[in-house]
């Protein structure tokens, strides 16, 4: 039996062989279905990756110090200031000399720090009034951070030494 039926020139294809290829493309569509499914699975899979690593990358900045350590010196400004953060910022004047090592120049004996803490901004304050010799101990973040401060030096510990007056303060 033919598959085609001619009237006034025209070709029409019987019914069976419209149901083959309608199953024929349902089964192309099938496979394109799966197919997409392996590719949102493997896409899902790609987006959980990235957001892992970079929440990683994130708890690493936030948490982990590069160096730890402590200064010496004397407390020349402690502020509290900030548009949208409010950290509390400082300066550490060591009191050293540079000599010939610098060529003339004048040594930056400063040293600038942030304090996260309120209690320790509250003692480094009252060492600066004081104008005592301490010793802040802090840890370096690998990046400065807005609400952290404007530095990556955080002091977390005060050690004032009240029985060594600045040598400065005395003549005024």
């Amino acid at each position: 039996m033919q598959n085609y039926v001619y009237c006034i020139g025209l070709s029409f294809q019987s019914k069976n062989n419209y149901f083959r290829e309608k199953a024929q493309d349902m089964a192309t569509m099938d496979a394109l279905k799966e197919s997409g499914k392996k590719w949102w699975k493997w896409t899902k899979r790609l987006i959980l990756f990235v957001l892992l690593i970079g929440l990683s990358f994130l708890l690493f900045i936030l948490f982990a110090n590069y160096s730890e350590g402590s200064r010496t010196g004397y407390v020349t400004k402690i502020s509290h200031k900030g548009f949208v953060f409010k950290t509390y910022e400082g300066e550490l004047n060591f009191g050293f000399f540079s000599g010939a090592a610098n060529n003339g120049k004048p040594a930056d004996n400063v040293w600038y720090f942030s304090v996260i803490n309120a209690e320790v901004a509250r003692q480094v304050e009252e060492a600066s009034k004081a104008g005592s010799n301490v010793t802040l101990h802090y840890k370096e973040k690998y990046l400065k951070i807005a609400f952290r401060g404007e530095t990556t030096y955080l002091v977390y510990k005060v050690e004032p030494e009240f029985g060594k007056p600045n040598p400065t303060n005395q003549n005024q």
